[in-house]
C-alpha cells in the first residue's frame, strides 16, 4: 500500500483545486503580469458558463505543456462568481490545467477590462499574450486559433 502514496502524490501535483484558485483584482493582475517577466505569459479569460471557453481550454492547456520548458507560463482567469469556485476548480482539474489559476474579484468590471486591453469588449473567451519583457504582444478576442497562437509563441520564445 505504501507504494501507491508516491504515485498519488505525483498525480495530484500540478492540478488545480478550489483552494488553488486565487482571487484576482485590478492591482493583483498588474502584479501578476509583472512577476512573469522573463517568461512568455499567456492569460486566458474564460468562464464555466461559456461553451467556447470550455471547448478551447484543453487545446490551450496542451499548448502550454508543449512550450513550458521553453519559458511559457499559462494562467487562467475565471470570470465566474466566487460561489462557482468549486465548479471552476472541477473543470480545471478535469482538463489538467496547471496553476496559476485565478477567479475574478474585480471591484469594477469595466475598469478591469480596460486594464487588460482597451479594445476588449468583455466578451469571452479572451486571451492575452505577453512577451518576456511583460509587454502585451498579442490578443485573441473570441476563440483562439491554436495555430495562430502557436505561431505567435514560436516568435516570442
Amino acid at each position: 500500500m505504501k507504494h501507491f502514496l508516491p504515485v498519488l502524490f505525483v498525480l495530484a501535483a500540478g492540478l488545480v483545486s478550489a483552494a488553488d484558485l486565487k482571487p484576482i483584482d485590478e492591482s493583483g493582475y498588474s502584479r501578476f503580469v509583472s512577476s512573469a517577466k522573463g517568461k512568455v505569459l499567456v492569460v486566458n479569460f474564460w468562464a464555466t458558463w461559456c461553451a467556447p471557453c470550455r471547448k478551447e481550454m484543453p487545446e490551450l492547456v496542451a499548448l502550454a505543456a508543449k512550450y513550458r520548458a521553453k519559458g511559457l507560463e499559462f494562467a487562467t482567469v475565471a470570470i465566474d462568481e466566487e460561489s462557482d469556485r468549486r465548479t471552476v476548480a472541477e473543470f480545471l482539474d478535469k482538463i489538467k490545467a496547471p496553476p496559476p489559476a485565478f477567479i475574478k474579484n474585480f471591484k469594477n468590471d469595466e475598469k478591469f477590462i480596460s486594464l487588460v486591453d482597451s479594445r476588449w469588449s468583455g466578451g469571452l473567451p479572451f486571451t492575452v499574450v505577453y512577451d518576456r519583457a511583460g509587454r502585451k504582444a498579442h490578443v485573441f478576442p473570441g476563440e483562439v486559433n491554436v495555430q495562430e497562437l502557436e505561431a505567435v509563441l514560436r516568435k516570442l520564445l
